[in-house]
């Protein structure tokens, strides 16, 4: 199998939008417009397409979503360590501690792994990246946001305003009823579900190309390497440890391995403006893990895939 030929047309629409956001040919106005066109339109078109055509038994996996669980902790439990140790030389605070073990812990697996993994790996893949978006954004993003604000109310409001997680729960009900919806219905989503992945790669690498301004308190120099390498090795690593000790099917530890090597999600730069944490210091992340990605993803990639 030619990995490097599969792998490398998504990461290369990332950088055709990296280089068109920076040589001046999109306009930096432009970027939140296809942000949210991917956010509010492609993207859960194209997860609940995929959630419609996925059976509940294989989304609601009990193991499937202990090992995602349980690595998430894992991974936000490596990344406070450190920087929290480091916070009595104010180095890293409480607020940016939180997001570094959530951008740490949280793949791209809507923007990236979705399309990429169903490429690799076929249909079935598309189950347990399902599980993975839906418990990063339900369970991962809430537990960092509220030990960031050190309260869950607001992190569980933020929640119930993403559409991605309402876009799966609906293609669930779908599959689940066995409704048909009319072609007329049908055709409008599938548009936008195939423009999902395109769109919203490019889009990340515009929103990668912005010119940050400096932050306010630099990082140390350790923090951006350490959280770019927990979420690139040390994720994959505790993913892969946890099916090997839940028993689940090679398939599925294939699929939530490589999931757990993505990049970082893009999504939590977002977040951490929102909230008053270091928006620069993450956006550097997700820009490093992205670049590093490609090289990583592509090596884990040929080691877990063997031919037949």
């Amino acid at each position: 199998m030619d990995f490097l030929g599969l792998t490398f047309p998504f990461f290369a629409l990332v950088g055709i939008g990296w280089l068109a956001a920076r040589w001046g040919w999109l306009p930096a106005s432009a970027v939140p417009g296809l942000n949210r066109f991917v956010l509010f339109f492609a993207l859960p078109c194209m997860l609940f397409r995929w959630a419609a055509q996925t059976p509940l038994a294989q989304f609601l996996n009990p193991q499937i979503l202990a090992v995602w669980v349980l690595g998430s902790l894992c991974l936000v439990g490596l990344a406070l360590a450190l920087p929290l140790a480091m916070a009595q030389r104010r180095e890293v605070d409480w607020n940016n501690a939180s997001f570094g073990a959530l951008v740490g812990a949280f793949p791209n697996s809507g923007f990236i792994g979705m399309p990429l993994l169903v490429s690799l790996l076929g249909p079935g893949a598309a189950g347990p990246t399902l599980v993975a978006i839906s418990v990063d954004m339900v369970f991962t993003s809430s537990l960092c946001i509220a030990l960031s604000r050190q309260a869950g109310l607001k992190a569980l409001r933020g929640v119930l305003s993403n559409p991605l997680p309402w876009a799966i729960a609906a293609g669930c009900a779908v599959a689940t009823l066995g409704v048909r919806l009319p072609q007329p219905l049908l055709q409008p989503i599938a548009l936008l579900a195939d423009a999902a992945s395109p769109t919203a790669l490019f889009t990340l690498g515009a929103l990668l190309a912005q010119k940050q301004n400096p932050p306010k308190l630099p990082p140390a120099r350790w923090d951006i390497p350490l959280v770019v390498a927990l979420k690139l090795g040390a994720h994959p690593l505790v993913i892969f440890g946890l099916c090997e000790g839940v028993g689940v099917s090679a398939f599925t530890q294939m699929s939530l391995t490589l999931l757990a090597a993505l990049p970082s999600a893009s999504n939590v730069t977002f977040l951490a403006e929102r909230y008053g944490a270091n928006a620069e210091r993450i956006a550097r992340i997700v820009l490093w893990s992205t670049v590093f990605g490609f090289a990583s993803l592509t090596g884990l990639s040929h080691w877990l895939i063997r031919p037949a």
